[in-house]
């Protein structure tokens, strides 16, 4: 896993969606046809998307019928809607080194150390005046899982559909975005999503940042139950 490439990418996600833009329209046609770009990475069927090498398989959690969409990249894809939805799950193997640092740190120091090195730093720079808001370790999910609630001054994905007068350029929209990573079979997952409320109705949402952050909590939660990783070949028998 190469970790700087590795984490534009996760950024592309989690700030902005990891969908794959075509050129403006009014950029003019090369004289020979690019070869076609897939739709999809990973596969979606029967309402399931399994990503790329089959690392996991998760059921959609955006509806057609409400605008949902499924954009992906090789590690990460993307769930947006028009309603309430914006949500990723990012996977990345692990290389020797990173194996190295797991191992050396344990999972809730490496966890921590891989959000604030390769995920708020990305936030940091994509939105100045990011900063955490809480965190949170549990022991029982996955083995060791963080959770991390994060704000993001002018980093909503719901901005246009704000009920309010929108805010002036020198007082973005302040986003909530809810992040969890864990490490399952020699890979980090990172989930992500945005408090879409917090946005949309902010005139009369009224939660405090504790309850922000505990509906943040129990959607990741929801998101993983959603997942499926498959587990580890059996190892081959003996003659």
């Amino acid at each position: 896993m190469r970790l700087p490439p590795a984490a534009a990418l996760l950024c592309v996600a989690l700030c902005t969606g990891a969908s794959a833009q075509q050129g403006s329209a009014a950029t003019p046609a090369p004289a020979v046809p690019a070869p076609p770009i897939p739709t999809l990475y990973g596969q979606e069927k029967n309402g399931f998307y399994t990503a790329p090498e089959k690392r996991f398989r998760v059921a959609i959690p955006v509806l057609p019928e409400l605008g949902g969409q499924v954009h992906d990249t090789p590690n990460v894809v993307t769930f947006d809607d028009d309603v309430s939805v914006h949500a990723s799950i990012a996977c990345f193997p692990l290389d020797l080194s990173q194996r190295w640092e797991l191992e050396t740190r344990g999972s809730r120091d490496y966890l921590a150390y891989f959000y604030a090195s390769f995920v708020f730093s990305e936030f940091e720079r994509r939105y100045p005046g990011a900063a955490n808001e809480h965190s949170l370790f549990t022991a029982e999910l996955k083995g060791g899982a963080l959770f991390v609630f994060t704000l993001l001054p002018g980093g909503s994905s719901f901005a246009a559909r704000s009920q309010v007068v929108p805010a002036p350029a020198d007082a973005p929209l302040v986003a909530k975005r809810g992040t969890l990573l864990f490490v399952e079979r020699d890979c980090i997952f990172i989930l992500s999503l945005e408090l879409a409320e917090r946005i949309t109705q902010r005139s009369t949402f009224g939660k405090t940042a504790a309850q922000e952050n505990e509906l943040l909590r129990e959607r990741l939660l929801e998101l993983v139950q959603r997942m499926q990783i498959p587990a580890p070949p059996a190892p081959a028998r003996r003659p």
